[in-house]
C-alpha cells in the first residue's frame, strides 16, 4: 500500500508544538467541523495511534497530540494520570478548543477520565477506548515482565512488539511498523516510569465525577482490559454507553477504525461523512 507508507512516513512532519505550561507539546491538526475531537494515545504510542482513524472521520476537525515523553513532546520528567490531563487542559485553552469531544485510547482513556472529572467545564463529551479505572496488574503480569527486561537501545524488531501491538484483525505492517519505530525511541527507565503511574493509578473515586455523555469502545477479546474491566467502567461513569468492537483486541481504533468512527459520530451526532 505505497499511499499508506507515504502517509506513515510524513506523519512526523505534520507535527506542530506548543508550549503548555513550559512544556513543548506536538501535535497533528486536520481541520474541519466543530466540535474538534481530541484523540489521546496510550502508553508508547503517539499522534500517529490515529492515522488509520482519521480517515474514517472526514470532515471533522482532529486534533491529535503527543502525550509528555512521548513521540516528539518533551519529556517533562514527571508521568501521573494528572500531569498528563493537566497538559491536555493547557492544549485546550492554548488552541482555544471549545468544549471538544475528548477520545482516549487505554492510558489516554485514564488521561481523559481524569481531565472529565475535574474539569467538566472544558469537554463535550468522553470517549474510552479500550481502557480502566484501575489496571490491577499484578506481580508477573507479561507487561510489567516484558518491560523490566528491556535495556537500552531498544530495537524496533525486539519481539516485545509482536505481542504490544498484536491486533486480531489485519493491520497494516507500515503503519505497525511506525509504532514501533516511534516507542523505541522512547528509553527504557521512560518506560518503566510511566508504567509506575500507570500501575498506581486508580480513578474510582474520580469517575463518579464525570458528567459528560460518555461513549465506551471495548475490544472484545482484548487481552489487556477484558469484560470486567469495561462493566467497573459502565458502572461508574454515570453517563455511559457501552460498545463492542466484535473481533478487536486492544486497539480496535487500528483494527476496525469504522466501526469506532461511526461508534463516536452516532454517539454524539455528529454529522459528515464516515466511510
Amino acid at each position: 500500500m505505497p499511499g499508506l507508507e507515504a502517509e506513515q512516513d510524513a506523519w512526523a512532519g505534520r507535527k506542530q508544538f506548543v508550549d503548555v505550561g513550559g512544556l513543548e507539546i506536538a501535535y497533528v491538526e486536520i481541520a474541519g467541523a466543530e466540535p474538534a475531537l481530541l484523540l489521546v494515545h496510550g502508553f508508547t504510542d503517539t499522534s500517529r495511534s490515529f492515522s488509520l482513524l482519521a480517515p474514517h472521520l472526514t470532515g471533522r476537525r482532529l486534533i491529535m497530540p503527543d502525550l509528555r515523553g512521548h513521540g516528539a513532546s518533551y519529556d517533562g520528567g514527571r508521568y501521573a494520570v494528572a500531569d498528563f490531563a493537566d497538559d491536555i487542559a493547557g492544549l485546550i485553552h492554548r488552541l482555544r478548543l471549545d468544549r471538544p469531544i475528548l477520545v482516549g485510547h487505554s492510558l489516554g482513556g485514564m488521561v481523559a477520565i481524569s481531565l472529565a472529572a475535574r474539569r467538566p467545564d472544558l469537554i463535550g463529551g468522553l470517549v474510552v477506548l479500550a481502557s480502566t479505572l484501575n489496571p490491577g496488574f499484578m506481580p508477573g503480569h507479561p507487561l510489567l515482565a516484558a518491560i523490566e527486561a528491556l535495556h537500552d537501545p531498544i530495537s524496533p524488531a525486539d519481539p516485545l512488539f509482536a505481542w504490544w501491538h498484536a491486533c486480531q484483525h489485519a493491520v497494516p505492517l507500515a503503519f505497525l511498523a511506525e509504532l514501533a519505530n516511534d516507542a523505541s525511541a522512547m528509553p527504557a527507565r521512560r518506560w518503566r516510569a510511566i508504567l509506575e503511574e500507570i500501575c498506581r493509578t486508580d480513578l474510582n473515586g474520580l469517575a463518579q465525577a464525570v458528567q459528560a455523555r460518555t461513549l465506551i469502545v471495548a475490544g472484545a477479546s482484548d487481552p489487556l482490559f477484558d469484560g470486567r474491566h469495561q462493566q467497573v467502567l459502565s458502572s461508574a461513569l454515570p453517563h455511559a454507553h457501552l460498545v463492542q468492537a466484535q473481533g478487536c483486541g486492544h486497539n480496535p481504533h487500528w483494527e476496525a477504525p469504522a466501526f469506532v468512527a461511526r461508534a463516536i459520530t452516532d454517539a454524539f451526532g455528529l454529522a459528515g461523512p464516515v466511510e
